[in-house]
């Protein structure tokens, strides 16, 4: 044992580069005791490779160190090819998720405009029906003059608003003058309102006597032809309202001209104008933006305020012009709004706001009326009603009606080039009368028409212009 010693020291000793590569390890052995076993590499066995030992242990070590710097560089995360895996599970997971989700949102928008075409085919099929029942349906013949005093035929006695006849013979015969319900325009998105016009029938009206100097109130004997003072610049002013305030208040003047387009989701622009002049060239000197959304074509301007109805819903609203801000805000008790109850034209006119010798006025109709045309004066500064009448005529059956000195007149087309104003309800005896005196749509399209008291005359919205009508008004007749 001590040569073998012996030995392994001189080996260490001759051999500098084995003796930096000496092992040395300790074990026991079968007896228990202990062993001890020293190795130096010869210069031949130097080259060869160990299985075992410290260095072997560093070396792995090594190795495990450069597996994470590897999976660093090339994963970003550490976790290893596992943790890779699941990253990329989890992604292709949340890319099916985001397709499954798009694609139910297809398939809805799919049914979605199945429906619409459904109801527009439905539409459709209605429409031509009732075409087809028009052109079989023959012409009633046309009625003779009817002298004055002599009672109309197949009706029976004018009856007040409380009375529980209808004037079913005003509302018997389908427009022959052009109209149809199939004019209606999509921006509106109105349901077919299914109209029938007022028949007209033909009356004479007293001349007035040469004593007459044409001012203070009376019956409306004629509407003279139409004058356009300017035409829309744009699809949005289709449809709109003008108007000038009767009793200007600062700090606008009475030649001030005011203009509303009615068409779009937020009709909130209030444009001004110096005076009908720069309304023709088209330079407002003053544009408001109202803080509620306008509802349709009825408002009216008086007392320095705006009155309108606001989208969507049966309140009412003073806009002050002074101070640029509301006033006062109030519903209209059980009115119909946002197309339950508008005149054939459609449009959403469930609620038409107007001015005249009495004061502030609207127009409307409510379910208790079933449809039919309801008359309300306001309080101009609360907004609330101070009197209704409810009258014999369906508010569906009428283009359009403006109010003067307390009386009601109804306009038979919207459309047709030669039409009739055909009816008038008079506020003071609660009766009303069917008339006939021509009015002219030169533009066939009339959306709006209201009376201006100051310059006695109709102001009108017809199909991107604006227009006025002189009026001639006469002694007021006995009823």
């Amino acid at each position: 044992m001590f040569l073998l010693l012996s030995l392994c020291v001189c080996g260490l000793l001759l051999g500098g580069d084995a003796q930096n590569r000496a092992a040395l390890w300790r074990r026991n052995d079968q007896s228990g005791q202990c062993q001890y076993t020293f190795t130096v590499p010869s210069p031949v066995e130097s080259s060869c490779p160990q299985s075992g030992g410290p260095e072997m242990e560093s070396l792995k070590a090594r190795l495990n160190l450069l597996e994470v710097l590897v999976s660093r560089l090339t994963g970003g995360e550490t976790g290893g090819p596992q943790a890779a895996g699941t990253r990329a599970q989890s992604d292709l997971q949340e890319a099916l998720n985001r397709a499954l989700g798009e694609r139910n949102l297809l398939q809805q928008e799919k049914e979605r405009l199945e429906r619409e075409l459904g109801t527009l085919q439905l539409r459709m099929e209605e429409m031509r029906r009732e075409t087809e029942r028009l052109r079989n349906r023959p012409c009633p013949p046309q009625s003779p003059m009817v002298p004055p005093g002599t009672p109309l035929q197949n009706s029976g006695p004018m009856r007040p608003a409380t009375g529980s006849s209808p004037m079913s013979h005003l509302v018997s015969r389908p427009n022959r003058q052009g109209d149809s319900s199939s004019l209606t325009d999509s921006a509106w998105q109105y349901r077919h309102p299914g109209f029938q016009e007022l028949k007209a029938a033909v009356t004479e009206i007293p001349a007035p006597d040469s004593s007459e100097d044409n001012t203070g109130c009376g019956d409306l004997i004629s509407v003279a032809d139409p004058v356009t003072h300017r035409r829309a610049d744009n699809i949005a002013g289709k449809y709109g309202v003008w108007m000038q305030d009767p009793q200007a208040v600062s700090p606008y003047g009475p030649d001030m001209v005011w203009r509303i387009d009615a068409i779009g989701s937020e009709v909130r622009q209030l444009f001004g104008y110096e005076d009908m002049e720069q309304l023709s060239k088209g330079f407002p000197s003053k544009v408001l933006l109202l803080p509620e959304p306008v509802e349709s074509t009825g408002a009216t301007m008086y007392r320095g305020s705006l009155y309108y109805q606001r989208r969507r819903s049966r309140t009412l609203i003073r806009y002050d012009l002074g101070s640029e801000s509301i006033a006062a805000r109030r519903d209209l008790p059980h009115a119909g709004f946002h197309g339950q109850y508008p005149y054939s034209w459609g449009g959403y006119t469930d609620i038409d706001l107007s001015v005249d010798e009495q004061g502030l006025w609207a127009v409307y109709s409510t379910s208790k009326a079933k449809g039919a045309i309801v008359i309300s004066q306001l309080d101009p500064h609360s907004l609330e009603v101070r009197r209704s009448w409810e009258t014999n005529i369906r508010k569906t059956s009428v283009a359009n009606s403006f109010i003067i000195c307390g009386k009601l007149y109804t306009l038979s087309s919207y459309a047709a080039a030669n039409a009739t104003i055909n009816y008038v309800y008079d506020t003071t005896t609660s009766q009303g009368k069917a008339i006939a005196i021509p009015f002219k749509n030169k533009y066939f399209y009339n959306c709006m028409i209201d009376y201006n008291m100051a310059q006695r005359k109709l102001f009108a919205w017809d199909n991107y212009h604006l227009v006025s009508y002189d009026l001639r008004l006469g002694r007021t007749q006995a009823n």
